[in-house]
């Protein structure tokens, strides 16, 4: 009938623009978690575990990075980009008792003529951001260090701006502004966390209004973990997470007006143990299950504003690694991974409110604010994905003295839905085979002050994706100065 195909296309309309703020949103939200991924991977972080000599020492360095991209996003435009980043830090420790840990920087990105950025700002300077602002305080350390004895019982103390990674990191590998304490006894460990987003963090919902300059997310929990034998460390955790953004609403006019409001109130609870089989095996297990209520999508099948509801979240995730080490001066090693996180089939985005959970029904899509490896191209959120990784690294030329610390790797990558009605962050069919992805790595050490890093990604979509007709690939290198 004639009014129903007007609905329809009213709907379509409503649908594609919605997509398309979507997607650019996601491009960037995509575009951030790449980089992210290169920095934990090349980023030499200050130990703060060495021991002192003397009851005062001061340590304090710079760095300047210089790094080249081409990036493919999801419509196969590539974005160039130069970059320019200076690092300062600076650590301060007395009697290896009281720590403190300060880096800053500031980054300049140029996207290159012709080249658009991933989002409208342009080419972009980073003011001078605090990355870390840390104090730790160890009781038994602070015992031995002034002639007390020391107590079966120990204290961790570490609070101020700070890298949370949880074991394998689906459920929480962030910056955070908050305190952890760890409480210790014989080969039991409790590690309790206090804390919130730093204001510039990317959000996990990226139809959010300033979802990528203005996050406020308070995050509450602890870990119990048992040290086996020396070999194993099972562990159990919590995580409780509130949405205190209270940002302004999506309005949407495409079809009369549309108004999305936002609240994603979450938590998780997850086992798990990570060690070692034998000499030469290696793994990591982790399995999380999410709960909570979420507000739901903001309007009906045909595109018309409707009441946003409260609804329950129940969705899961699980990671596992296995990785085999070689004997040898070359350090050689083959892994393995694989990823699982469970999708909602009524959702039109599997991260987004905009397009999300149908009013009346269970949030199945699992949404963490974790960091996992899913290849450099493709980078897909940890949601509605059964992802397979195989990996292997080597020094190459160990006994050749410019060549030693040289290190060469390679990932092949393997992405299906979990859930084929499903929706994943990009459009997508109801099929399950999102394609396959290889990339290459190479981390050279030149000089004790100088270090170069490459990276090299190329994915090819499966029949699942709207958008596989070419090959994506992402090249990034970097040269990093240290003084």
């Amino acid at each position: 009938m004639a009014w129903q195909s007007c609905l329809q296309s009213i709907l379509g309309v409503l649908l594609l623009t919605g997509t398309v703020l979507a997607q650019s949103n996601t491009s960037l939200e995509r575009f951030d978690r790449q980089l992210e991924q290169i920095r934990r991977e090349t980023r030499v972080e200050v130990n703060l575990e060495v021991p002192m000599d003397q009851r005062l020492s001061l340590d304090y360095g710079a760095s300047f990075t210089y790094s080249f991209g081409a990036i493919d996003d999801s419509t196969f435009h590539t974005h160039l980009l130069q970059q320019y980043q200076v690092v300062a830090f600076a650590r301060l420790d007395l009697d290896g008792v009281h720590q403190f840990f300060v880096r800053g920087s500031s980054t300049y990105r140029d996207f290159m003529p012709g080249s658009d950025s991933f989002d409208a700002h342009g080419d972009d300077w980073e003011q001078i951001k605090l990355d870390r602002a840390v104090y730790r305080f160890d009781l038994n350390r602070a015992l031995g260090a002034y002639g007390e004895q020391v107590s079966p019982v120990n204290v961790i103390v570490e609070g101020g701006r700070q890298f949370v990674h949880w074991f394998n990191g689906l459920t929480l590998s962030e910056t955070l502004d908050g305190a952890q304490i760890t409480v210790t006894y014989e080969k039991f460990s409790l590690k309790t966390l206090i804390a919130k987003t730093i204001a510039d963090s990317f959000d996990i919902d990226p139809s959010r209004p300033n979802y990528d300059g203005d996050t406020k997310r308070n995050f509450y929990g602890g870990i119990l973990s048992v040290n086996l034998n020396e070999r194993h460390t099972p562990y159990v955790y919590g995580l409780v997470q509130r949405d205190n953004n209270n940002s302004d609403p999506l309005v949407s006019t495409v079809s009369g007006t549309v108004i999305t409001q936002f609240q994603y109130d979450s938590w998780y609870v997850g086992t798990g143990s990570t060690g070692s089989l034998s000499d030469k095996i290696l793994y990591g297990l982790e399995m999380v299950y999410e709960g909570g209520r979420g507000l739901s999508n903001s309007f009906d099948s045909t595109g018309v504003q409707i009441t946003q509801t409260k609804e329950a979240i129940h969705a899961y995730a699980i990671n596992a690694r296995l990785d085999y080490l070689f004997n040898g001066q070359n350090h050689s090693r083959v892994g393995a991974e694989v990823l699982l996180a469970s999708g909602d089939s009524d959702r039109l985005s599997t991260t987004d409110t905009f397009g999300g959970n149908k009013t009346g029904t269970s949030d199945r899509a699992f949404n963490a604010f974790g960091l996992v490896n899913t290849g450099l191209a493709f980078s897909p959120t940890v949601s509605n994905l059964l992802m397979v990784r195989l990996g292997a690294s080597t020094f190459p030329l160990p006994n050749a003295q410019q060549f030693k610390r040289m290190q060469v790797g390679t990932n092949l990558f393997f992405y299906n839905k979990l859930n084929k009605n499903g929706p994943i962050a990009e459009s997508s069919t109801n099929r399950t085979f999102l394609g396959f992805e290889s990339d290459m790595f190479v981390n050279w050490q030149l000089t004790s002050d100088l270090s170069w890093a490459a990276r090299y990604g190329i994915f090819f979509g499966g029949d699942a994706l709207t958008t596989n007709s070419n090959p994506r690939n992402f090249f990034f290198t970097s040269l990093t100065l240290a003084f």
